[in-house]
């Protein structure tokens, strides 16, 4: 089993900017893709970034690439998110995901994932 905490998030004025964290337990998160995504109210969730086992490769939704830029550090058993020039359409409860099974856009495909972190960008 694989245990995700993120946190970071909070409230913050377009253009504005958060780093939001994914804390794994388990001793193998180095080998998990680890996905973000995220879901505004009454939204379907959307798949943000992506980032491999080595973090060598990385993946983004055209919506944010540019802005968010997703990295990994495996002695800390962290994922990342960057989110720069925010905007007000970012608003959303974002949450990390690991361990995908096939296509890392879809959420569904996921092993495991936490309980999120709210951002809010006020305009």
């Amino acid at each position: 089993q694989v245990q995700l905490v993120e946190s970071g998030g909070g409230l913050v004025q377009a253009g504005g900017s958060l780093r939001l964290s994914c804390a794994a337990s388990g001793r193998t998160f180095s080998s998990y893709v680890m996905g973000w995504f995220r879901q505004a109210p009454g939204k379907e969730r959307e798949f943000v970034a992506a980032i491999s086992s080595n973090g060598a490769s990385t993946l983004y939704a055209d919506s944010v690439k540019g802005r968010f830029t997703i990295s990994r550090d495996n002695a800390k058993n962290t994922v990342y998110l960057q989110m720069n020039s925010l905007k007000p359409e970012d608003t959303a409860l974002y949450y990390c995901a690991a361990d995908p099974r096939g296509d890392f856009e879809q959420d569904a495909g996921y092993n495991y994932r936490g309980q999120g972190t709210q951002v809010t960008v006020s305009s």
